[in-house]
């Protein structure tokens, strides 16, 4: 690779899953802002992905991966054969690899993005099988990649901390958003979501992500119930996203009093996240702990007021422009009831909630996930 030359990247985005959660909207962004300047660039993606990022990357060679890739453990074994060998055929001077794990021998060297240590730090939260492999992927991806890319400096830190990670290796890239996908909903928008929710006429506070133990969802139905329940006009509370592994959330929902609102309609149309989360009196997100907390920034993004709290990387993403709560019912309920009781303050959040979003960019993102890709790419002529 000459001087000065950026260097040919073989993207793996076969991890991407169908419901672009998270993962795929880190990937989906990053190679979005990438293709503007990353012409030596190859993505490999499963077949139901192709057109989309063939649409979306005109600049980028798309390659189709075999169909058993859809199926994890067929993924993760085509990861360590059959990737290093496209990398070959493209010559590819970096495999990058966006979601823990990485090919363990390859003719080039490897980066990998570890989203967060909270597999580490909040084991308890995640069903035993899925942390042990996480954790043991973790390990392996410090040991063996060039180049380690994380969203936040929280996540560096606490690797460095448990792991003894080698702080030399490792490259803070914070995610961005889309500030076409993710903005200030018009009343227009608001309203079809209401109506699509059967909130025409009810205000509500809003939790958009997966059921998952981290993300405390049981307290913050049960802070929830607190906060309204004694009110004359309750606001509803929506949990939309999908469907997770904690039990705790349907006893909570049980202890919901009758004339209570709450609503679970899963996963909700891109489009409509806008008026989703703008619509909300509050996007509330009282997790345990976040790798960056994605739902928070795409929350301001769309001028809400969110309530969060500040474990984590948490703090990195709100700033001031966030309320902070507990992690307890008490707590939540009230900090909760108090944002409710202040339209001046939710407003106020709202409007520096958008304007902090707004330094947060995938071209941001994009330029130090080049700057490691070269400095790994330059370990082969050092």
């Amino acid at each position: 690779m000459a001087g000065g030359e950026l260097p040919r990247v073989l993207f793996d985005a076969t991890s991407v899953p169908a419901d672009r959660g998270g993962v795929g909207r880190y990937v989906d962004g990053l190679l979005h802002a990438l293709s503007r300047v990353q012409h030596g660039l190859t993505v490999v993606c499963q077949r139901t992905d192709a057109e989309r990022y063939s649409r979306l990357l005109p600049h980028a060679d798309v390659v189709v991966g075999p169909a058993a890739v859809s199926h994890r453990p067929a993924r993760l074994a085509w990861e360590q054969t059959g990737l290093p060998l496209l990398a070959q055929q493209h010559a590819a001077h970096v495999i990058h690899s966006p979601f823990y794990t990485c090919p363990l021998r390859a003719a080039c060297p490897v980066t990998v993005t570890v989203h967060d240590a909270t597999f580490f730090t909040e084991p308890d939260h995640y069903e035993k099988a899925r942390g042990t492999f996480f954790r043991s992927a973790i390990k392996t991806s410090l040991r063996r990649a060039a180049r380690v890319i994380v969203p936040s400096k929280a996540t560096r830190d606490e690797l460095i901390r448990l792991l003894d990670a080698d702080p030399a290796r490792l490259d803070v890239a914070y995610h961005g958003v889309d500030p076409d996908a993710f903005h200030p909903p018009s009343a227009d928008e608001q309203a079809r979501v209401a109506a699509r929710l059967g909130l025409a006429d009810t205000p509500y506070m809003a939790f958009l992500g997966a059921k998952e133990p981290r993300k405390n969802v049981p307290e913050l139905i049960r802070g929830w119930v607190r906060a309204v329940s004694a009110r004359e006009h309750p606001p509803a509370l929506v949990l939309a996203g999908g469907n997770g592994h904690d039990e705790e959330i349907d006893k909570a929902v049980a202890e919901v009093p009758p004339h209570l609102r709450l609503l679970r309609p899963g996963y909700l149309r891109y489009a409509d996240l806008p008026g989703y989360l703008g619509g909300a009196l509050v996007a509330a997100y009282p997790s345990h702990g976040e790798g960056f907390g994605l739902p928070v920034l795409e929350a301001m993004a769309c001028g809400a007021a969110v309530l969060t709290t500040p474990r984590l990387s948490l703090p990195e993403v709100g700033g001031d422009a966030v309320a902070y709560t507990g992690e307890s019912a008490e707590e939540i309920g009230h900090d909760l009831a108090a944002l409710l009781d202040d339209d001046a303050r939710r407003a106020d959040l709202g409007r520096r909630g958008y304007e902090r979003s707004r330094e947060f960019t995938w071209e941001q993102s994009a330029e130090v996930h080049l700057a490691a890709w070269t400095r790994a790419a330059a370990l082969v002529t050092a």
